[in-house]
C-alpha cells in the first residue's frame, strides 16, 4: 500500500508541476463556470442535471489529455524498464499511476460544488439528486481515466495514446444514438454500454446495481489489462 501512495504522489506531482496540467485545469472550471451561469439563467431551476451531462461530454476531450502521458512518456524516455525492475509490483504501479491521476481530475470536480452552495443560496435543490450527480461523474471520471490508462500503455507516442481514448470513450458515449438500429438483447446491451443513460440516472438521483456494476467492473477490467498490457509491451 504504502508502494502504492508513493506512486500516486510522484504522479500527482507530476502533474501539478506540469503547466498543460495547469491550462487544462483553469480552462475547464472556466468553461464549466460559463455553462453553469448560462444554464441557470435559461432554465431557471435549482439543479445540476444540465452542467452533470455538460461536465460529460468535456471530460471525454479533457481526460485523454491528462492521462495520454502515464504509459507513453515513460515508453519514450525508458524509465519504464527501470521502473518495472524495481521491487515494486506491477499491479502497485498501475494502481499507483491511477489513483494520482484520479486525485487531479477529483479536484476539478471539487472545485464544481460551489454549483450547489450558490444554487442553495437562490432556492431549494434536491441535495440527494446533486449528491447523486456529484458520484455519477466521479465514477465516470474514474471510468474515463482508466480508458487512458491503457490507451497510454499500447504505444510510447502520447498523441496516439490520446487519439485512441477518444475514439474509444465517443464509442461509449454516442453508443446509445445506434440503438433505434437494433431491438431485443442487442438494443438493450448497446444502452447499457453507452455511458450517457448512466449519468442520466445518476442525475436526477436514481442509482441501481446496473450503474455501479457498469462503472465499476468497467474500471477494473481496463486497470487489468492495463496491467497485462505493459507486462506483454516490455516482454516483447
Amino acid at each position: 500500500m504504502n508502494k502504492i501512495i508513493s506512486i500516486a504522489k510522484k504522479e500527482l506531482g507530476g502533474l501539478f508541476k506540469s503547466p498543460i496540467a495547469y491550462i487544462i485545469l483553469v480552462l475547464t472550471i472556466s468553461i464549466f463556470n460559463i455553462f453553469f451561469f448560462m444554464l441557470i439563467d435559461e432554465n431557471r431551476e435549482a439543479n445540476l442535471r444540465d452542467i452533470f451531462k455538460v461536465m460529460e461530454f468535456l471530460f471525454i476531450f479533457i481526460i485523454p489529455i491528462l492521462t495520454m502521458k502515464i504509459f507513453s512518456e515513460e515508453k519514450s524516455t525508458g524509465t519504464i524498464e527501470f521502473l518495472m525492475t524495481t521491487p515494486t509490483t506491477n499491479t502497485a504501479i498501475v494502481l499507483g499511476k491511477y489513483l494520482g491521476s484520479l486525485i487531479f481530475v477529483s479536484v476539478i470536480i471539487g472545485m464544481t460544488t460551489i454549483y450547489y452552495f450558490i444554487i442553495e443560496y437562490f432556492g431549494q435543490p434536491d441535495r440527494i439528486e446533486i449528491f447523486m450527480g456529484y458520484i455519477g461523474i466521479w465514477l465516470e471520471v474514474a471510468f474515463f481515466v482508466s480508458v487512458g490508462m491503457l490507451t497510454s500503455s499500447w504505444t510510447r507516442n502520447q498523441i496516439l495514446a490520446a487519439i485512441s481514448s477518444y475514439v474509444i470513450l465517443f464509442l461509449l458515449y454516442f453508443s446509445i444514438n445506434f440503438v433505434k438500429y437494433f431491438e431485443g438483447p442487442v438494443e438493450s446491451f448497446i444502452q447499457y454500454l453507452s455511458t450517457m443513460s448512466h449519468l442520466e440516472n445518476l442525475g436526477i438521483g436514481l442509482i441501481t446495481i446496473g450503474d455501479l456494476v457498469y462503472y465499476l467492473s468497467g474500471i477494473v477490467i481496463f486497470l487489468v489489462l492495463t496491467r497485462l498490457s505493459i507486462e506483454n509491451r516490455l516482454r516483447s
